[in-house]
């Protein structure tokens, strides 16, 4: 008999909990598994993808932070779903489809927590505390974000780590005149990029800064940022604050991201907080040099100076001190570049990321089975 699981997250737009729900979705092992994806407020780039694999979709319609009519629509589905397990996928999913799963009787429930959140506020805090309690485990990507729930009062034991998959990096090849050509900058030109939302996270200020001092002393170095977001205007204005605006590109939203990552020489994360980047996955699946902020979450991907660098966040002449050096040296850049492809192939596969999970969906079923 199978066991039918319904995962619950807020959206499927473009994110990385969204990609692997998305990756997770297709790929468990349909002879054992039944599946079901709930989204509470609305669909994204992943609904074609997860139709295409032939997963069930539900969408719940919720509308605001506070909506007792979306809670009453999620419960009533979750009773004619009648799943196994449950597991959800960040804070209003968290919230809203533990306590309905609860509630309705489901056997096995799973929080996902996916980030570092030092953005919650006190009372999401009290509401992540209470609903662990109901909770058959938390399942999460790095140890970072055990560590953080653990200090706010949640028993690390209720933690399992199960790191994000990367699929290999399987595009078609662009010659690099036309990536360039895309990107709008000049032939053989060094690039370094950056991927995500544009917000404070991602530190993006800094990297600008740093990006113009690469340009100034090298006239062939392009920064591009890859993504959308509320503070593009502010970060336009400290690009042109700070002389960049020749040597910056921000090239928005971009559905061929993946082929447009090939063209970049050298990939910077300078985030504040990190859950576990999928950008810096793809990176270094695809053998590019990382340079990325010295946090846990990124500290669980990039071994310093064997699979790329890490720099203190604010130490902007070690971010283009390290990145020069990988400009300038090829062989440098290839070596930290196949130790990177390699650390993914043995500890990021998907195929690994999968039997995690059923794995766990199976031993949570077998435990409450018992209990």
């Amino acid at each position: 008999m199978k066991l039918k699981v319904c995962l619950v997250i807020p959206t499927l737009v473009q994110g990385g909990a969204e990609k692997q729900l998305c990756l997770l979705a297709e790929n468990l092992d349909r002879s054992r598994f039944e599946v079901d994806v709930i989204v509470l407020t609305h669909s994204g780039v992943y609904e074609d993808r997860l139709k295409s694999a032939g997963v069930s979709l539900h969408f719940i319609g919720k509308r605001a932070k506070f909506d007792p009519w979306a809670y009453r629509r999620l419960s009533r589905k979750i009773g004619e779903l009648k799943p196994d397990i449950v597991h959800t996928w960040l804070f209003a999913a968290n919230a809203y489809g533990r306590w309905a799963a609860y509630r309705r009787g489901v056997p096995g429930i799973i929080g996902g927590e996916r980030s570092v959140d030092p953005w919650k506020s006190t009372w999401q805090l009290i509401v992540d505390r209470h609903l662990a309690k109901i909770s058959s485990c938390i399942a999460t990507n790095t140890r970072a974000v055990t560590d953080f729930y653990a200090d706010r009062g949640i028993p690390a034991e209720k933690f399992t780590v199960i790191p994000n998959a990367v699929l290999p990096a399987e595009r078609r090849q662009l010659e690099k005149s036309e990536l360039f050509e895309r990107l709008q900058i000049p032939a053989r030109s060094k690039v370094v990029g950056a991927i995500g939302r544009l917000w404070a996270q991602k530190n993006y200020r800094e990297l600008i800064w740093a990006a113009e001092l690469l340009h100034a002393a090298y006239q062939d170095v392009w920064f591009v940022i890859l993504g959308d977001g509320p503070d593009l205007k502010r970060l336009q204005h400290d690009r042109d604050l700070a002389g960049a605006k020749d040597s910056v590109r921000f090239a928005g939203h971009r559905s061929d991201a993946a082929e447009l990552l090939s063209a970049f020489d050298v990939l910077w994360n300078g985030s504040l907080y990190e859950g576990q980047s999928n950008t810096i996955l793809e990176a270094m699946a695809q053998g590019i040099p990382v340079v990325a902020s010295d946090i846990p979450g990124n500290r669980d991907l990039v071994i310093n100076d064997e699979t790329g660098y890490l720099y203190q966040i604010g130490d902007v002449e070690t971010l283009t001190k390290r990145t020069n050096h990988l400009l300038r040296n090829r062989e440098l850049a290839l070596r930290l570049g196949e130790a990177a492809q390699q650390r993914v192939q043995s500890e990021f596969s998907l195929p690994a990321m999968i039997k995690r999970h059923e794995q766990l969906y199976l031993s949570v079923a077998e435990e409450r089975q018992q209990g």
